[in-house]
């Protein structure tokens, strides 16, 4: 009996499991606002660029029933009329594509303005909108619309804008996400797909959106887009998120590192062996053409000989996974 690897199928294995999301930031808000967020105080420079009415503050984010609560107010301070949170992420945590969604539950009243956005983490140095913005939700007034938007400077240094607003039965909570990579940024409402955007090799000047960024939530009161108009018998009025979550791909070049590094792989076409050297945790799994597992085991030391001969002749496909279980390598061998 005589094992013959066909190589073919490890580029296919490969690109399955780099389409995995990993979870590598999250915030479930159970009891305090973590220190990862950083309040925005202040009626920033012309409302916040947009003619905004409220005094952002820190009193009015709070943590209750395991959900961060923004409350919007009509109360005067400093010369504002109005108060509401602004928290970011800024400077301490940031990410270059992913998968970022929040459940949340926004009021709807004419004046308000609740939003769940990313600004590119160099705005400091060049300025918006260089740095790039994507709004993952945007909603104004009592409209029946969500709104998902990306802002930049294009390649001839003007401002452009590319979003959509779509209609949706957005009470209660709901899950607002884009998933973010080399070529494309994808709105989704409940999992649902609304809205894409190509950024390809910076098409049409988006060079910014292939850097990093960082996580905003707010909520507005008027504005140049809502209009100046508030129904304060509407206020105090709760934007309420129940978990921020950043998720990431496995990196082709993470993956081809772990690949090269970590698992080798050597049949021997000579002989009914399989040996298998590994540096960290693993296991394998041996399954036929209908997907029927014919032999499996845990690789419990750094050179492990797996032993063919218990097994019919026939097509078969030899998967290696991590100690985590996410596939990792995978070929088709034939057995004869």
């Amino acid at each position: 009996m005589k094992a013959f690897p066909l190589l073919t199928l490890i580029f296919f294995a490969f690109k399955a499991y780099s389409q995995n999301w990993n979870l590598v930031w999250s915030d479930e808000f159970t009891s305090s606002i973590s220190p990862d967020w950083s309040f925005e105080i202040g009626r920033g420079n012309s409302g916040w660029g947009n003619n905004e009415y409220q005094y952002y503050q820190q009193e009015n984010a709070t943590i209750e029933d395991g959900k961060l609560i923004i409350t919007a107010k009509k109360e005067s301070v400093h010369g504002a009329n109005y108060t509401s949170a602004r928290l970011k992420t800024q400077g301490i945590k940031y990410w270059k594509y992913g998968k970022v969604e929040a459940s949340i539950s926004i009021p709807s009243f004419t004046g308000s303005w609740p939003a769940f956005w990313m600004l590119g983490e160099n705005i400091t140095t060049v300025s918006w909108p260089a740095c790039g913005e994507i709004d993952i939700m945007e909603h104004i007034n009592n409209s029946d619309q969500i709104h998902g938007t990306m802002h930049w400077q294009d390649h001839n240094g003007q401002y452009a804008n590319y979003g959509i607003g779509q209609s949706f039965d957005f009470s209660g909570f709901h899950t607002y996400s884009i998933e973010w990579d080399e070529q494309y940024i994808k709105w989704f409402f409940d999992g649902q797909q609304y809205h894409i955007a190509s950024i390809e090799n910076g098409i049409n000047g988006t060079s910014e959106f292939h850097n990093h960024f960082f996580i905003l939530l707010n909520m507005a009161i008027g504005g140049n887009w809502p209009g100046f108009v508030i129904d304060d018998t509407k206020l105090p009025a709760q934007m309420k998120i129940d978990y921020v979550r950043v998720y990431q791909k496995e990196s082709v070049t993470s993956t081809q590192d772990q690949l090269k590094n970590t698992i080798q792989l050597f049949p021997n076409p000579a002989s009914n062996h399989i040996t298998l050297i590994t540096e960290n945790a693993a296991n394998y799994r041996i399954s036929d053409v209908t997907g029927t597992t014919v032999q499996s085991s845990v690789i419990v030391q750094n050179r492990s000989i797996i032993d063919l001969n218990t097994i019919s002749s026939g097509i078969y496909f030899f998967s290696i996974f991590n100690d985590k279980n996410h596939l990792i390598k995978s070929e088709r061998i034939v057995i004869k």
